[in-house]
């Protein structure tokens, strides 16, 4: 059992996983989480400091809710941020349309690597004799 405090209220709780935070106060950013998507929603014009003035949470957060992909802004939206690969503009995530590409074909291509690395392997173990042991020696 992990028991933790709760980064938010202090409260003590059973920590599972995720954000350090006990379930009311998981609850509570859920919910603000969900305001500030309808606002957004309302306001797509609405840049990051002025959403969160008005949902009375962190720039921080809402960055944070961007590069996780739960937000996103409009081509005509004030709000940009950058590739954190190449620096191109975009309105969610961390990576453009174009890194996230070439990291996925990238990986992909790795794995292919590996596979055949196992491949072989498995052929070399199968061409060697295997003897079972008797009484136990």
């Amino acid at each position: 059992m992990d028991v933790r405090n709760c980064k938010s209220c202090g409260k003590i709780y059973n920590y599972i996983g995720g954000p350090p935070l006990c379930p009311s106060c998981l609850k509570a950013l859920d919910d603000k989480f969900d305001q500030v998507k309808q606002y957004i929603y309302d306001n797509p014009r609405a840049g990051v400091q002025e959403v969160a003035e008005a949902n009375e949470v962190t720039t921080m957060q809402i960055h944070k809710w961007i590069r996780e992909e739960r937000l996103a802004f409009t081509e005509d939206s004030m709000v940009a941020l950058e590739c954190e690969m190449c620096g191109a503009s975009i309105r969610t995530g961390r990576f453009c349309k174009n890194c996230k590409d070439k990291l996925s074909s990238h990986f992909g291509s790795l794995y292919e690597d590996i596979s055949e690395e196992k491949k072989k392997e498995f052929k070399e173990k199968e061409k060697k004799m295997h003897f079972l042991q008797r009484g136990g020696k």
